[in-house]
């Protein structure tokens, strides 16, 4: 078990365990995403732990196969601040999932994994009314008729003038659900979607809010990454709906609120082949640019943290020495 190396933790809504997971990955990735796969919660997931566990594969090899998974959509490294009574110290866990998920998916969930962390507030629902609150409600106004028109002023039609002119029907108030898929439209108009289209859609897109996600992360997951042509505006926005639906929002209990000042616990996402920590949008597929570019120099490393690195550093370290040899 980690203690506290890159534990284990199993991402939410996973499909069940099947023979044929990840059968379209390569050999060695597949070895050890099966292996992964059947740890328990919380076990050791440092390089040098599954190369021990794992004898047909180096440290190297696992390091690269793990690069891959986290490409592949599986897993995402995590390293949280945690401290008491002035002491902070990072802990790192990695999150797996067996169900490959898309960047989008891993932002929203590592947001509500987040918010939990650092104590998020649990949304409490506004009171309903009693049941008996319609008993001492008060009586509607007395009926008062209208006055008759004065004496030379018929209405021209008699029948007209005594039927009672009903008023217009009020359209019904449009969902959230349905506002959104509206919008699609307007923001790019390869997804736009018609009338019916949105109206039979609706129940897909009310499942994203019954989740906890708002309007524009909706429109944001259904417009972004749009290929140059959408045939069917409404089976793309369909599939879309069904394969990228978030997962659900944490559920925290009451929380100690931080002292005031006190600055909030930092949650940062590492990147799977250099470790260097970021925000997860700055970490597409849990790689850093220079790892995604294959670039590998100091220079052209940039850190989200503001932090310094250790080739920084090293090289800081190394110009002082210079310096002081120099008569």
């Amino acid at each position: 078990m980690a203690k506290p190396g890159y534990g284990k933790r199993t991402a939410s809504d996973q499909r069940p365990r099947t023979p044929h997971d990840f059968s379209l990955l390569p050999t060695r990735e597949r070895y050890v995403a099966g292996f992964i796969d059947h740890l328990p919660e919380a076990a050791a997931m440092s390089v040098k732990t599954l190369a021990q566990q794992l004898p047909l594969y180096g440290q190297q090899a696992i390091g690269s196969a793990l690069k891959a998974l986290s490409v592949a959509g599986h897993l995402r490294r995590v390293r949280c601040e945690v401290g008491r009574e002035g002491q902070v110290r990072w802990v790192c866990r990695t999150f797996w999932s067996r169900t490959a998920r898309d960047n989008e998916w891993w932002n929203a969930y590592l947001a509500t994994e987040r918010a939990r962390f650092t104590g998020g507030t649990e949304h409490t629902p506004a009171p309903e009314p009693p049941a008996d609150a319609s008993v001492d409600a008060p009586p509607p106004p007395p009926w008062v008729p209208e006055e008759p028109p004065p004496p030379g002023h018929e209405h021209p039609d008699a029948e007209a003038a005594g039927a009672q002119v009903p008023e217009p029907p009020h359209a019904p108030a449009l969902s959230p659900a349905y506002q959104a898929l509206a919008q699609l439209g307007q923001v790019d108009r390869r997804v736009g979607l018609s009338a019916d289209d949105c109206a039979a859609l609706e129940g897909l897109a009310a499942a994203w809010f019954e989740r906890g996600v708002s309007s524009e992360y909706v429109i944001h997951a259904l417009t972004s990454g749009l290929p140059l042509t959408v045939d069917s505006p409404a089976g793309f926005v369909r599939r879309r709906l069904e394969t990228k639906i978030p997962p659900h929002q944490p559920t925290a209990g009451p929380t100690q609120p931080p002292p005031p000042g006190a600055p909030a616990p930092r949650v940062l996402v590492e990147c799977a082949e250099c470790g260097a920590p970021g925000r997860p949008e700055a970490l597409p597929d849990g790689l850093c640019r220079p790892c995604r570019s294959g670039t590998d120099g100091p220079e052209e490393r940039t850190r989200d943290d503001g932090l310094p690195g250790q080739s920084d550093i090293a090289t800081y370290v190394s110009e002082l020495r210079n310096r002081l040899k120099l008569p």
